[in-house]
Parts: C-alpha cells; structure tokens; sequence
C-alpha cells in the first residue's frame, strides 16, 4: 500500500524486514523442537540473520523466495547448525504459519481501531439523543427523528464489525507444518503442536500442505464489510453537509486547511470522499480473496501473488479508514439550528401519518382520511403553507395540539440509543 495510506504502526508489520523475521520465527521454533539440533546448534540458529536484502540477492539465482532466505539463514548459522533449518518442512509451512504471526498482531490493531470507532459513535449518540432532525427515506424528508437515533444506528453496526472482525483474525490466524501434501511424512502432529504453542498459534484442523483459504477469504470479507460500513456512514456526513442541508460538517482546520485550490470558499466532505473510494477497493480485494479459494489438488500457488497484494493492502487500509472515521466522528460539528429549520421546510407536512392516524382513530376510513391528508399534505409542501392551518379550516374533530406534538418523535430515543450499552459495552 502507498505511504499515503499506510500508517506507521500497521505498516511496520508488512514490511518484507517483518515478513522475513516472522519467517526467521518459524524456523527458529521449529528446530528448537527438533532432536537433532545441540545446544551449541540452537543457539547459532537462534542468532542467524537474513536480512530483505541478502534474500532478494539470492533470490535471483534461485526464483524461489522461500528457498533463498533458507540459504541465507542457514548461512548465518554456519555449519553444522545451518543443516538444522527448515528440515522437514516445506515452503507452505513456513509462508502460512508466518502469516498467522502476522495476521495476530495486525489484528490487534485493526481491532483496537475498530472499538475505538465504535465508542466514539456511541458517545456522539448520546450526546445528541434529543436532537430533532428530519429523517429521509428516498433522499426525501419523511418523518422526524433524533441525531442521536441516526448515530446510534451507525454504532451498533461498528460494534458488529468489530465483533465480525475479531472472529475472521482469530479463525485465520492458524498454522500448519504438516509438510508435502499435508501428511506429516517428515514429522508428525505432536511436533506441529509443539511447535505452534511456542508460536502461539492454533493449528489448522486438515491442512492439504497449505492453509485453506477460505480463512483469509473470510477475513477479507469481514473487512470488506466494515468498510461497507464506514462508506454507509461516510455517505451519510456527505448528504448531510451538502450545502442545501448544512445540518453537519467534517473538522475543517479554519486558517490552514484549504477546501479548493481555486474557490477559498469551499469546505468540502473529502475525508468521508476518501472513505468512500477506499471501500471500494476492499470490495475488489475481497472478491479476489473469494477467488483464492479453489486451488489444484494439495497445493497451488495461485494464490500467492493476489495474497501478497490483498492481505496486507486490507489491512493497512481498513485500518486508515477507521482512523479516518474517528477523527471525523470526534470532530463532526453537528447544527441542531439548521436540523430544526429543515424540520420547517414542509411546512408541517412531516407530520402528516399523525393527522392520518387521529382521522382514523376519529372514525373515519383510513382511505378518506388518506386522501384528506394526502391533498393537504402536499398543497402545504407545495404552496409553503402550514399544514395546520389548512387543517383547521376543515373543521376537523381531532386535537391539532396533540397531533403537532414533536415529543412523540422523541418519547423512545433514549430507549432506542439505551441498547448501545449491551452492544456496545
């Protein structure tokens, strides 16, 4: 992933130094629970090296990664020591055990970021679970609601992508060292077991010399789907900034952060844009994940190179939208002013299932009363009259103080926000 999109402590994990070292990991664990190795071999293999540099060298000679960085490691180990390294072993053991070290520890970050969404969400859901603002269905103004209703929606799906996210790390975060074809010719479980305890790994149940890869395509799903997430609420901020609503804007830095190049005047949505776009990369890579699944018979590498993209770019991606999504949910200025002027645009008209409602209860069909409200309704939008006023002029028999009572679209918005503490936690 570009350094424009990669942040620090994630992208410290993916680097051909860190996949190298967690391939040194795996080999090192793997001869300390061999039979063979002294003392004296163990503690040489433990202090070997293979730097991304030396293993690309060799690499070149070879065209095979795995098998360079055995001979370099085994190199610095120096002999008899360096015998000891990756026996018994095949390519997949060390490339899929290594990944699940990986794929641990970037886990926990990514999901550290997706709980810190979630709760930063759920208190702008409290903060604001009074705020009257409009509701839309269609892009259209439909009924009233409560900011903090809107928000509250938004922070129990994070709390469900950050629930999906910590199952798809923890069930691809698995390894094997079942050698050739996944028959243990060369070792056998008991030494795989030991071997990933030290690692701290689980083991895959069947491995056929890889890992299956419906692991990593479930994890890219999962990620793919929190970023559907952050799109759904990235969307929803650039709606609602747009010029013609104004009812919230993303954290602008007055007298530093520009908005155009050419117009001083603009204060544009870019963060939630930026999401936006991204997401739809996590999409494609999930599909690609999805794809990687059906390989030939015990092993294939048509997997590996898509993996080498996919894997670590989600990851670093994810993680960088959800920061974004962060610094724009504890940044967000919210207008409660402009949210109640929008109220005002129909002229009442957000009101119209409660005037239908009082007709029927009144006695009336549900079609008569229908069409009454229906034609007063939409004159009222239409003429920006209020809709009370033409319903006075009726004469109707139902109490016009009570039906035009906005606490009714707020009585259950502290119950509704109130379930975030057992999602949420």
């Amino acid at each position: 992933m570009i350094d424009r999109y990669t942040r620090d402590e994630i992208g410290a994990l993916w680097t051909d130094a860190a996949r190298f070292e967690s391939w040194r990991r795996v080999e090192v664990a793997a001869c300390e629970e061999l039979d063979g190795p002294t003392e004296a071999d163990l503690e040489a293999i433990r202090g070997a090296t293979a730097t991304a540099e030396q293993v690309a060298e060799r690499e070149k000679v070879l065209d095979h990664d795995v098998a360079a960085f055995v001979d370099v490691l085994s190199a610095s180990a120096g002999q008899p020591a360096g015998r000891w390294i990756h026996y018994g072993l095949t390519s997949s053991d060390v490339l899929d055990t290594a990944l699940a070290v990986q794929l641990r520890d970037v886990g926990t970050i990514v999901l550290a970021g997706a709980e810190q969404l979630t709760q930063a969400l759920a208190t702008l859901a409290r903060a604001h679970v009074d705020t009257l603002c409009v509701g839309r269905t269609h892009g259209v103004h439909a009924e009233p609601t409560t900011f903090g209703v809107k928000i509250a929606g938004f922070a129990a799906e994070a709390a469900r992508n950050r629930d999906r996210l910590r199952h798809a790390f923890d069930q691809a975060a698995v390894g094997a060292l079942s050698g050739a074809v996944g028959t243990y010719s060369a070792t056998d479980p008991d030494f795989e077991a030991r071997v990933l305890a030290r690692l701290d790994l689980k083991a895959e149940t069947i491995s056929t010399q890889v890992v299956a890869r419906d692991r990593l395509a479930e994890l890219l799903q999962a990620i793919a789907l929190a970023g559907a997430g952050l799109e759904r609420l990235a969307t929803e901020i650039r709606h609602l900034q747009r010029t013609e609503v104004r009812e919230v804007q993303e954290p602008f830095r007055s007298g530093a952060q520009k908005g155009s190049s050419a117009m001083p005047h603009k204060r544009n949505p870019i963060t939630s844009e930026r999401i936006t776009g991204l997401a739809r990369v996590l999409r494609g890579n999930a599909q690609a994940a999805t794809e990687n699944v059906a390989l030939w018979h015990e092993r294939d590498i048509s997997h590996s190179g898509a993996e080498r993209i996919i894997v670590p770019d989600s990851t670093i991606l994810l993680d960088y939208m959800q920061h974004l999504a962060i610094r724009l949910v504890e940044g967000l200025v919210v207008d409660p002013e402009r949210m109640l002027a929008n109220l005002e645009m129909t002229c009442g008209a957000l009101f119209s299932q409660r005037v239908l409602l009082a007709l029927v209860a009144s006695g009336m069909s549900r079609d008569d009363a229908y069409r009454i409200v229906q034609e007063d309704a939409q004159r009222a939008w239409d003429e920006q009259t209020q809709l009370r006023g033409l319903l006075e002029a009726r004469g109707l028999e139902i109490d016009l103080d009570e039906v035009f009572d906005s606490s009714a679209y707020t009585a259950h918005a502290a119950a509704i926000v109130a379930r975030l503490d057992v999602v949420v936690g």
